[in-house]
């Protein structure tokens, strides 16, 4: 007895060891970035390795010096796609899912099934075709790039209906019937029964959504191209490194860093408890 309560103590404390070191060594590289963006020596090459002193110049350039990199100006337009993107996304991804869901129609099956393939190539694959369709339509040039990055994020969320499909399965069809006896329609079962019963999978959808045009860069990249006045922040972070501008934009890169890091890491903060709940129910599914 007493053997067994020491070797289950000792395997506790190696596991806790080894996840104490794990945990360090993935906090260790937020860590440097942090005392990075406070670095009073400009450039990438110095000789120690942690900054020897310590301002607040970097945050302030990224505002006050637009003549080159314009943050305050990509940090907007990445708000506004990342914020439109995320309605659109949210939208369709629940709409699917629940017809999916709780409808049987003709080819609902071969529809997951092409889904489910689909999923397997990387996006990026089709951003050289999915450029000349907006070039042909003209959303490659001006303020039009914004609405062919929002059309490019939010057009194919749809095929990632799957963890949202399985928590509106988890959730009884008695529900449906007993609103469709009472008089409901189909949409206003969505709307005003089964979206506020699946609270935790909305917000699950609206974190996802959000975050994927906000750390975006090769769909940005090839759609913006030139057009400077409509960087995002993923393009603007990327071009501080560049040749050019990495020897006096290199603790700003830092800096930007964290301020985009700084509203991801807020929403999954406050989000956590209906994050974790929204995978649950979809694994359950």
């Amino acid at each position: 007895m007493k053997s067994a309560k020491a070797k289950r103590t000792r395997n506790n404390v190696i596991v806790h060891i080894i996840l104490a070191i794990l945990a360090a060594i993935w906090v260790f590289p937020i860590f440097w970035v942090i005392l990075t963006s406070f670095r009073a020596e400009k450039g990438s090459y110095v000789s120690t390795f942690f900054p020897r002193s310590y301002t607040l110049d970097n945050y302030k350039k990224l505002f006050t010096d637009t003549t080159i990199l314009n943050f305050p100006k990509m940090f907007m337009n990445t708000l506004i796609i990342a914020v439109f993107s995320c309605i659109l996304s949210t939208f369709f991804v629940l709409s699917v899912a629940y017809c999916l869901s709780r409808l049987r129609f003709k080819f609902r099956k071969p529809y997951m099934n092409m889904a489910m393939v689909l999923g397997l190539f990387p996006g990026f694959m089709s951003m050289v075709a999915v450029y000349f369709i907006l070039k042909a339509v003209g959303l490659t040039e001006g303020s039009l790039i914004r609405v062919a990055l929002i059309l490019c994020y939010s057009g194919g969320t749809a095929l990632g209906f799957q963890i949202a499909k399985g928590f509106f399965d988890t959730m009884p069809i008695a529900i449906d019937e007993a609103a469709m006896i009472d008089g409901c329609t189909r949409w206003q079962i969505f709307t005003k029964i089964t979206l506020p019963l699946s609270k935790p999978i909305v917000i699950y959808t609206v974190l996802t959504s959000f975050i994927a045009p906000w750390v975006d860069f090769i769909f940005a990249k090839v759609i913006c191209r030139a057009n400077a006045d409509q960087y995002t922040v993923a393009i603007g972070l990327w071009k501080m490194l560049e040749k050019e501008y990495i020897d006096n934009w290199y603790t700003c890169f830092a800096a930007g860093a964290v301020l985009v890091s700084i509203p991801i890491a807020i929403l999954f903060l406050r989000m956590q408890k209906y994050y974790v709940n929204g995978l649950s129910g979809g694994v359950k599914g």
